[in-house]
């Protein structure tokens, strides 16, 4: 006899397509990214284990952005040479489609996205305000998107998937992602987690705060979403984001959260990640 559907199928069909929205340009004719086992990490990677959760990349991809913006040159890049005011989830988007297709994608796929992104970095240069050069391929300034996205993504998974996680494991996934790092042209790549919290900990002198940084914050932190369905994921996510960060960093960027309220920030975000895992089945 065959089983009923469930009542709760539609609900659980929608929440699914919502994401799969969040990520993927149907206009652009993108599907999501087919996993192969011959890209640069396969199966048994902890790639595959830590990106594999919706919640918590959305929650470290936020934490991520909020520290790369705190060094000028990076930020410059994003204020001269992109339309993040008017395309802000577009943006989001398409880092988030980077990330899938170098962690699952076929090796031919991740070399022709990373390819991609050294040719678009090749055109991004400038000066900041008083005057000093940047451009986007300084392997230093790569280093610091590198090592913020990674530890925020490891430490998101730490904080609401696998708190348990060895340190061994821990280690081995930012080894792992030192791969794409290197490939972008990224120096120093940490290949663990000490030698990342070392890297940052080198870069922090560098770090600032001025009126570009509070705006992109600001427009970054306050985007509208992009559907009625997808507001209390957006806005747990943006409030977990911030409570992902370091304290000092935090305070630079003038968040830091009443204590009264991460309480409910993060047993809100957990019931965001139970709902989604529900809904990917």
């Amino acid at each position: 006899m065959a089983r009923a559907p469930s009542p709760l199928a539609p609900l659980k069909q929608a929440i699914a397509a919502e994401v799969v929205k969040l990520f993927n340009d149907r206009g652009r004719g993108e599907a999501p990214v087919r996993r192969r086992p011959d890209g640069l990490f396969g199966p048994s990677s902890v790639a595959w284990r830590v990106h594999g959760d919706v919640t918590s990349m959305l929650v470290g991809g936020i934490a991520s952005l909020l520290m790369q913006m705190l060094h000028p040159q990076v930020l410059a890049g994003v204020w001269d040479h992109s339309k993040f005011r008017d395309d802000m989830h577009g943006r989001l988007r398409r880092t988030a489609r980077f990330i899938a297709i170098t962690t699952y994608g076929g090796r031919d796929e991740a070399e022709a996205a990373i390819a991609r992104v050294r040719r678009i970095h090749d055109h991004v240069r400038g000066a900041l305000p008083d005057g000093t050069p940047y451009r986007a391929n300084d392997p230093a300034k790569l280093a610091w998107v590198h090592v913020t996205e990674t530890t925020a993504f490891l430490d998101a998974y730490l904080r609401y998937v696998e708190p348990g996680m060895s340190r061994a494991d821990q280690d081995r996934y930012v080894a792992e992602m030192a791969e794409v790092g290197t490939r972008l042209g990224a120096e120093p790549v940490p290949r663990s987690r000490a030698e990342a919290q070392a890297i940052i900990a080198a870069m922090r002198h560098e770090l600032r705060v001025d009126a570009r940084t509070t705006d992109v914050q600001r427009v970054l932190l306050n985007q509208p979403a992009p559907s009625t369905l997808a507001q209390p994921l957006q806005r747990l996510t943006m409030q977990a984001g911030v409570d992902l960060l370091p304290g000092w960093a935090r305070r630079m960027h003038g968040l830091d959260t009443p204590p009264l309220s991460l309480p409910l920030v993060r047993a809100g975000t957990f019931g965001i990640a139970r709902t989604l895992r529900w809904a990917f089945g």
